[in-house]
C-alpha cells in the first residue's frame, strides 16, 4: 500500500483512472476494488470485498490465474459483453497482490477494420495492375517493336511491378501515421528476432547467404506491438538480403541495458552513397544505383520501419560505406525485465 505521504495521491489515481485496479492480500481474499474495474467486471464493490478470486471470478480462470501466479503476470482478460483486457499483475512488497485490467476491445476491433482495409483496398487496387501488366505482356504478341517501343513496355512493366508490390504497405503506412493504436505490451526482442530469421531462412538458402544472430541474454524488455516490433526487423533483414551479393553473410545483433534496447541489421552489400544516408528513410525513395534499381522494390520499408520505431518512441539509423556494406540499428527504451507471461 502506498506511503501515507501520498495516499490522496494513490485515492485519487485509484478512482479516476480508466483502468481497472483489484488487489488482494496475502491471504488472497481481494481489499480494493476501483470503480473502472467493478463496471468492467460487471460486479459491486460490496460484493467483491472480502472474497476470495477464485469464489468471485470462479468463471473466469485467466482473471484467478492473474491473482494466484507469483511473480510479474500478464495474461488476456475476457470481460462481460464479448469486451476484453490485458491484465497485468504483479506482487506488492507487503506480499499483497496487484491486478491492472486495461480494455483493449476498441484497439482490436480498430486493428480488425486496419487488416480488412488493407485487405480490400490491395485487393481493387491489385487486380487493375495485375490487368494492365497483361496487356503489356500481350503487346508482344502482336508484331515486332522498335527499340524505343520496347524501353517504353519494359518501363510499363516495372512500373506496375512496383505498383503491385507497394500497394498494401502503402494502406499500412497511412494507417500507422494517422496515429491509429499500436500495441503496447512487453516484448521479448529475441523471440522477435528468432520467428524473423526463421521466416527469411529460406531467402537466405535461394541466395546462398547466412543469417549471424547474436542477442544478448538476458536482453531488455521494451514495451510495444509485437508484430510491428517484427515488421521492422524484417524489413531491415529483407533489404540486407537483398541488397547484397549472393553466398556473403548478414549479420543481426541486439543488446541493451535497464535503459535502452538497441538491434542492428548488418551486411556487406551494395552500401549507400553519403549524400543519400538522408533520403532512404523518405516514403518511395530509391537509390539512383543501377543495382538498386534492378531489384524489386518499393521503397517503403525503410519508412514503415521509422514510423514504427518513432511511435514506439524510438529512433533509428544508417550507416554505410559505399560498395562496402551498411548497417542500420535502432533503439527503444527499455522497460522493467519482469517474467511477463503471454496466454
Amino acid at each position: 500500500m502506498p506511503d501515507n505521504n501520498y495516499a490522496p495521491a494513490y485515492e485519487f489515481l485509484f478512482r479516476s483512472t480508466l483502468d481497472g485496479i483489484l488487489v488482494a492480500d496475502q491471504t488472497q481474499l481481494i481489499r480494493q476494488i476501483n470503480p473502472a474495474a467493478a463496471a468492467m467486471l460487471a460486479v459491486t464493490v460490496d460484493e467483491v470485498i472480502g472474497q476470495s478470486p477464485e469464489q468471485i471470478f470462479r468463471h473466469n480462470p485467466a482473471l484467478v490465474n492473474l491473482f494466484t501466479r507469483s511473480g510479474d503476470q500478464m495474461l488476456n482478460v475476457r470481460l462481460p459483453k464479448r469486451r476484453i483486457a490485458v491484465g497485468i499483475a504483479t506482487s506488492l512488497p507487503d506480499g499483497s497482490r496487484m491486478v491492472l485490467l486495461q480494455d483493449i476491445t476498441e484497439k482490436q476491433e480498430l486493428e480488425s477494420r486496419r487488416e480488412a482495409l488493407v485487405s480490400t483496398i490491395a485487393h481493387d487496387l491489385r487486380n487493375p495492375i495485375s490487368a494492365l501488366t497483361g496487356f503489356a505482356d500481350l503487346i508482344d504478341k502482336f508484331g515486332d517493336l522498335n527499340p524505343q517501343q520496347d524501353k517504353f513496355l519494359t518501363r510499363i512493366r516495372q512500373t506496375a511491378s512496383k505498383l503491385y508490390d507497394v500497394v498494401g504497405s502503402l494502406v499500412d503506412l497511412a494507417w500507422i501515421e494517422a496515429g491509429m493504436p499500436l500495441g503496447h505490451r512487453p516484448i521479448e526482442l529475441g523471440e522477435i528476432i528468432s520467428r524473423t530469421v526463421s521466416e527469411l531462412s529460406s531467402l537466405a538458402l535461394e541466395r546462398r547467404m547466412s543469417i549471424a544472430v547474436s542477442v544478448q541474454d538476458p536482453m531488455p524488455v521494451v514495451m510495444g506491438d509485437p508484430e510491428r516490433m517484427k515488421t521492422v526487423i524484417y524489413n531491415l533483414l529483407h533489404n540486407a538480403l537483398i541488397y547484397s551479393e549472393p553466398e556473403q553473410a548478414v549479420a543481426i545483433h541486439a543488446w541493451g541495458d535497464e535503459h535502452e534496447a538497441y538491434v542492428s541489421v548488418a551486411d556487406r552489400g551494395i552500401g549507400i552513397a553519403d549524400d543519400e544516408l538522408e533520403l532512404i528513410f523518405d516514403r518511395l525513395y530509391r537509390s539512383r544505383d543501377e543495382r538498386v534499381r534492378a531489384t524489386s522494390g518499393g521503397g517503403l520499408g525503410l519508412t514503415v520501419a521509422k514510423t514504427i520505431i518513432t511511435r514506439l518512441g524510438g529512433a533509428i539509423w544508417a550507416s554505410s560505406n559505399l560498395g562496402a556494406g551498411s548497417t542500420f540499428t535502432f533503439v527503444l527504451p527499455a522497460v522493467h525485465s519482469g517474467a511477463y507471461e503471454k496466454d
